[in-house]
């Protein structure tokens, strides 16, 4: 999900949401899907371990989105440099802040926490920044979504914006060995206008940055169809670019079909409601077109009702290749690591089903062959350690 410019959702409101601890089993229905509900036998021995395993586990993660990704502690620094802004500076005001009453309520945080990023150097700042935070959860290799028209269209020069981004991705491969590439995504409530300008940014070679990798589609599917932005797509594949729209998160599964179809999807970002088309899962899983699953996003944005009633598992079970993601993570009070720990609980794993999600992810991404298999090897090298001690 991204919320690059205001949007609607007619999907009710957003529970209360702070960042937690992990999520050791799912509620029960009426349940904060977040909360950590500690008991004796929930926080034995066996959890505390997968849970420090999950927390050393070599991942890479293909759905975080770029501002979407902005901790407190992030948003904080920002915020200094612009005392103009009603965003507080105090960290504990900030969490308070980053509670939400319900969608509407995200989505004027969220453009708050836009309207900070004002220059190239804010534009850095929030880059390298979250690759740290990234960095510090074991992750190898992220291909963060990103919507330049937010900030082109608010008057940050394009090449210095490509610039900001370019060597945040440099310098925090070089400082926390976590590589970078980006998908630049189309804010699908802005319409063909912002389509037009996020194609013209990804595919001229004067323009788009080294690391850019693929082309996305984000923001509301209600009302937004996928078949319309078909041009654009088009343009981005003949450029060299990997399709990765949005599909299915809050539609069914006909704008799935739409996103394969129209925009030739290489991943379907969420595809929530392609458990209701068993034709449709018949076919991701013949044609490994992998889904980017946010579990607690998809709680959180009413997507679905509880973890309980998540599909993951009717995913798994119709051989999807399934990729675990955090979306927004501190906007939803999550991260990689909780949402590795939220699967876990839905599909049952243990340290080697959980090291098989990861594999997936790399798998999955639009990394280069020496790379996969060097992630690959060291989530091998780390489950096989780990297992043996």
């Amino acid at each position: 999900m991204t919320a690059p410019a205001p949007r609607t959702r007619s999907h009710g409101p957003v529970p209360r949401t702070r960042s937690r601890d992990l999520v050791p089993r799912a509620p029960a229905s009426g349940e904060d899907p977040l909360t950590d509900h500690s008991s004796a036998a929930a926080t034995g021995t066996a959890d505390r371990d997968l849970r420090t395993f999950i927390a050393g586990l070599p991942k890479a993660e293909l759905h975080v989105h770029h501002v979407g990704s902005a901790s407190p502690r992030i948003v904080s620094e920002l915020a200094a440099r612009h005392p103009d802004s009603k965003v507080p500076t105090d960290p504990e005001a900030l969490a308070e802040y980053f509670t939400f009453t319900d969608f509407a309520h995200f989505i004027d945080v969220y453009l708050s926490v836009v309207e900070l990023i004002r220059t190239p150097e804010d534009v850095r700042l929030l880059t390298y920044e979250v690759a740290r935070d990234l960095a510090r959860q074991q992750v190898r290799y992220a291909e963060l979504t990103i919507t330049p028209f937010s900030s082109t269209r608010r008057g940050i020069d394009e090449l210095a914006f490509m610039a900001a981004i370019e060597d945040a991705r440099k310098a925090a491969e070089a400082e926390f060995g976590t590589v970078l590439r980006w998908c630049f995504d189309i804010p699908g409530e802005a319409g063909l206008e912002s389509a037009e300008e996020t194609a013209r940014l990804a595919t001229d070679d004067r323009i788009r940055p080294e690391g850019l990798v693929s082309f996305g589609l984000g923001g509301p599917e209600i009302g937004v169809p996928r078949p319309q932005f078909k041009p654009y797509f088009d343009r981005a594949i003949a450029a060299g670019l990997h399709s990765v729209p949005h599909a299915g998160e809050t539609t069914g599964p006909q704008t799935v079909w739409d996103a394969l179809t129209e925009l030739r999807a290489e991943r379907i970002g969420h595809g929530t409601s392609s458990a209701q088309d068993p034709k449709l899962l018949a076919h991701l899983a013949e044609h490994r077109i992998p889904l980017e699953v946010c579990p607690t996003s998809n709680i959180a944005t009413r997507a679905v009702h509880t973890l309980d009633e998540h599909p993951i598992k009717e995913f798994t079970e119709a051989g999807v290749l399934v990729t675990i993601n955090s979306d927004d993570p501190p906007m939803f009070g999550t991260d990689l690591n909780t949402e590795y720990a939220v699967a876990a609980r839905l599909l049952g794993l243990d340290e080697r089903g959980l090291a098989d999600l990861a594999r997936n992810a790399v798998e999955a991404s639009f990394l280069d062959a020496a790379g996969k298999a060097r992630i690959a090897a060291e989530i091998d090298t780390y489950t096989t350690t780990w297992l043996a001690s």
